[in-house]
């Protein structure tokens, strides 16, 4: 990646990062190899936090020079919110990822439809655990949608709702 940086002036964002992860790893199990073969961009605001931003570091002492530009995502997913007719977010768990989707979609004046699922309250006064209320209340989300949280773990919650819902119309489609 340092090397294509300098050699064909490529600006890396996180997405293309995860893009060209995706295609890498030839994985069919992979989502991130399905969104590669399929140029659907996946953001990552803390690409760095964890296992692939110790990469980078420890990388960073062999070779200098890698830029990561947070800024192109960032621009990316607002102006895909701002140009989109209909909007609708699915956010599984919350923090950072909840935040940069709900700001997205400050940027026209809020979400069409919403699903938060995650297993934080709003007694902290986190993000994770604001409930849509706030969300309409900032313009996050407009105020004529009918958003839904729904308090409980995603790796649980998310798979029925999608046989329940998607599937479930899938499968009787085919039949």
């Amino acid at each position: 990646m340092l090397e294509e940086q300098k050699s064909e002036n490529i600006v890396w964002t996180p997405s293309k990062i995860i893009h060209r992860l995706g295609l890498e790893i030839d994985n069919k199990e992979s989502i991130y190899y399905w969104a590669a073969k399929n140029n659907i961009p996946v953001f990552s605001p803390a690409i760095t936090d964890g296992s692939l931003g110790d990469m980078f570091f420890f990388h960073s002492f062999k070779k200098e020079g890698l830029v990561i530009d947070i800024l192109g995502d960032l621009r990316h997913l607002n102006l895909m919110a701002m140009r989109s007719v209909n909007t609708g977010m699915i956010i599984l768990g919350g923090g950072l990822i909840k935040h940069h989707i709900c700001n997205a979609n400050l940027m026209r004046n809020g979400a069409d439809f919403s699903l938060f699922v995650n297993t934080s309250s709003e007694f902290d006064g986190s993000d994770s655990g604001a409930r849509p209320d706030e969300a309409i209340s900032w313009g996050k989300i407009r105020k004529d949608a009918t958003p839904v949280k729904i308090y409980g773990e995603t790796t649980l919650i998310f798979p029925l709702l999608v046989a329940e819902t998607f599937a479930r119309d899938y499968h009787n489609i085919k039949d």
